[in-house]
């Protein structure tokens, strides 16, 4: 040992000592115990294999700059879901009031939980596989479960933008094809499409132009080649911004992520210039304090939270496994949390600015229907002259005049009135009919853009919004699946993005057929909700319960430089376990209380009706639910009974540039003092907390993710089953 090393001078000193082995071993030069004669693990050095292994450490991606990460996670936090069901919920529950509920549950189950996310995958530096492994090898199964969702979510969720690409292209003409019922001519005589003039013109173009849809989940009638196409370029959008991993999909999310708020505020705006508007923001948020008291209302508000942010899908972990280890993730969790929220309320206001224009529009229709009604009864003597007030003029009849007529009419005739047929035209009425989804998207918001100057400009305008935010959410999607198994499996990740896009596609032939419209809500309703708030549970007792909320907090102050509030501490620890316990009782609930089925479209009746779904959908159905959770009990049964190895008894120790890092499996923290030299614990440093590492069969530990400023990888040595004697 050289003369002037730290060991050495202890030797001579007569001061207590009071370093660990990790202290000493720090200042000393690195050495290579694989290739030394200290190699006790019995391993040959593989000087081929060691070098692959620094490599891919050296070489992990990274984000060019911190403005395109934050983008990536706002475009895969911010997605259709803000468009079209934030607004939906907003309505139903109470208006300005639900804005309370959801704004709570944000702070104390959304943001923690994120934050959590955030600071496991930059900590860790590897996918959801990789990072559930090292944190708790039992519950390893928590990454191949989120793998399994992000697949079943990403197979129907690229079916809507391939939805959105058929309206777009059709948005380039004027009028747009959906404002007009079309003509059929029977024989010599042009007749309007029976089923168009029972809905309307925009329900029609929707359900028989677009989705050709069936009766029934039941008739398959076929693939729909028009939709067949629009998702194979949708397929190849998303494979053309993955295919390089962050390279490419950093530089689309420029513009995915920032030309949706382009939109949005020019529809804004635009919106807010239109007549009516006023009276949708207005009732919009117009609070119903007494749905604040439903449990109801708090579980959809905790529900929206929940796949808001995308937790559980390990899209967040992948985005943030490619970050420098200092970066202030606490920080991008509070920004990406409330830019989320802020981005929801301002698609909200759009929505309601628009649909009251279009409430205004169906108003005005619907007196001038009625009043020439009245005037029929009027010249036929089935109403006297004498009912209508004097100031009404007919030839320029408002909303107000109609209503005060309406309410003469219905106190004189209180007898007969219901044979005259007349409708209470309120406005009120028109505002309260709630839209949701694709109800929203693609005929309510339709039918109000056929009314807008230069409509062709704002549909483009609309659906290549739509087409981005769905790219962006797509893009955090598919990095959730092939992050973690390149990581794992160390898979070329041109090959495997290709691959899976080509066989995502195949398999999403079976939302193209014409009932395809059915299994995207089989799949949105089932697929994701249950599995992915059990996953989320388990990632937090994960963290908070088994690996340590203490030792997390500890290595979080180590990496960011501070010590996150204790408030983290809390909610990690007992109120997210808790939240999410209730909501996944109450899901479950659910579920049990609404009987599977799904509305299906009759053309004959040219309305929509409630279906329960057959056996053979319930077995899909049931099988979607315990597919994607399978792995979680799978992997723990499988590293519990030791049927594959998990590395717990090993003690991995990485040197690194004058480094050491311990990893001591399977010990509580008070068992750690027989690693110090100290007889008072509290008085040794040490340069990092214990973890618990999954060392699977000729792996290296994960540990080797070492905390140094370049933020490279070590190279892990394995000392197996040597005494602490022999430190």
């Amino acid at each position: 040992m050289p003369k002037n090393s730290k060991v050495t001078q202890r030797e001579h000193s007569s001061e207590h000592v009071t370093e660990s082995v990790a202290d000493l071993l720090a200042h000393e030069e690195p050495v290579d115990y694989k290739r030394s004669v200290l190699n006790v693990t019995g391993e040959t050095w593989d000087k081929q294999k060691d070098g692959e292994e620094e490599l891919d450490a050296e070489n992990r991606p990274a984000w060019n700059s911190k403005l395109q990460y934050i983008l990536a996670q706002i475009g895969y936090s911010v997605g259709l879901g803000n468009v079209w069901r934030f607004p939906y919920l907003c309505q139903k529950n109470g208006g300005g009031a639900y804005l309370v509920p959801y704004l709570v549950l944000l702070i104390i189950i959304g943001l923690p939980l994120f934050f959590l996310e955030l600071a496991v995958g930059q900590r860790i530096r590897r996918g959801s596989i990789g990072v559930w492994n090292y944190i708790c090898p039992r519950l390893g199964g928590i990454g191949y479960a989120s793998c399994l969702v992000c697949f079943f979510v990403g197979l129907y969720y690229n079916v809507i933008i391939g939805w959105s690409i058929f309206y777009f292209f059709k948005s380039f003409q004027y009028p747009l094809p959906w404002s007009e019922c079309p003509v059929v001519k029977n024989g010599s005589v042009a007749v309007v499409e029976t089923e168009c003039e029972r809905s309307s013109a925009t329900t029609y173009f929707w359900y028989r132009e677009t989705l050709d849809i069936s009766n029934s989940i039941s008739e398959s009638g076929g693939l729909n080649w028009k939709m067949t196409l629009c998702l194979l370029v949708a397929w190849s959008l998303v494979g053309l911004a993955m295919i390089k991993g962050i390279q490419s999909s950093g530089k689309v999310m420029y513009f995915s992520s920032l030309f949706p708020y382009v939109v949005l505020v020019c529809f804004l705006v635009r919106g807010l210039l239109l007549r009516g508007a006023v009276d949708g923001i207005m009732h919009m948020f117009t609070p119903k304090l007494d749905k604040m008291l439903d449990p109801q209302v708090w579980r959809e508000a905790a529900t929206q939270v929940f796949f808001a942010l995308g937790l559980g899908f390990g899209g967040v972990i992948a985005f943030s496994s490619y970050n420098k280890q200092d970066n202030n993730c606490h920080f991008d969790a509070t920004l990406v949390s409330f830019i989320n929220f802020f981005t929801s309320v301002l698609a909200t206001l759009v929505v309601f600015a628009v649909l009251g224009f279009k409430a205004n529009i169906m108003n005005e229709k619907c007196v001038v229907e009625n009043a020439e009604k009245i005037l029929g009864y009027l010249n036929t003597n089935v109403l006297s002259h004498d009912l209508i007030p004097p100031h009404v003029n007919f030839s320029h009849l408002t909303a107000k005049d109609y209503n005060e007529m309406y309410r003469v009419i219905m106190t004189v005739k209180e007898g007969h009135f219901k044979e005259l047929g007349l409708d209470a035209c309120l406005l009120e009425d028109e505002l309260n009919k709630s839209v949701q989804g694709t109800g929203l998207a693609f005929i309510a918001f339709t039918e109000a853009m056929t009314h807008f100057p230069a409509s062709p400009f704002w549909s483009v305008m609309f659906f290549l919004m739509l087409i981005n935010l769905g790219l962006g959410s797509m893009i955090g999607t598919m990095s959730g699946i092939t992050t973690p198994i390149i990581d794992t499996f160390k898979v070329r990740k041109e090959v495997f993005t290709v691959g899976c896009c080509i066989f995502a596609f195949l398999v999403g032939l079976i939302f193209v057929q014409r009932s395809g419209n059915y299994f995207v809500t089989m799949f949105d309703d089932y697929s994701a909700t249950l599995p992915l708030t059990v996953v989320v549970i388990l990632e937090n007792i994960a963290v908070a319960w088994i690996y340590g909320t203490k030792k997390f907090m500890q290595e979080l102050t180590e990496m960011l430089g501070f010590r996150p509030y204790q408030f983290y501490y809390y909610t990690w620890k007992y109120v997210s376990p808790i939240c999410m316990a209730v909501l996944m009782t109450a899901s479950i609930i659910q579920l049990g209380v609404s009987p599977p089925g799904y509305s299906a479209w009759i053309r004959e009746e040219a309305a929509e009706k409630f279906l329960f779904y057959p056996t053979w959908a319930m077995a899909i159905l049931i099988s979607l639910i315990i597919l994607a959770s399978l792995p979680l009990p799978l992997v723990f049964i499988l590293r519990q009974f030791h049927l594959v190895s998990d590395g717990s008894n090993t003690l991995s120790v990485t040197y690194k540039k004058g480094r050491m890092m311990k990893d001591i499996s399977n010990l509580e923290d008070n068992d750690e003092t027989r690693f110090i030299l100290s007889k008072v614990p509290s008085e040794t440093p040490s340069p990092m907390p214990t973890h618990r590492s999954y060392l699977g069969p000729g792996s290296n530990s994960p540990l080797e993710m070492s905390s140094a400023p370049n933020g490279r990888y070590g190279s892990g040595y394995l000392l197996a089953s040597t005494p602490e004697s022999e430190l």
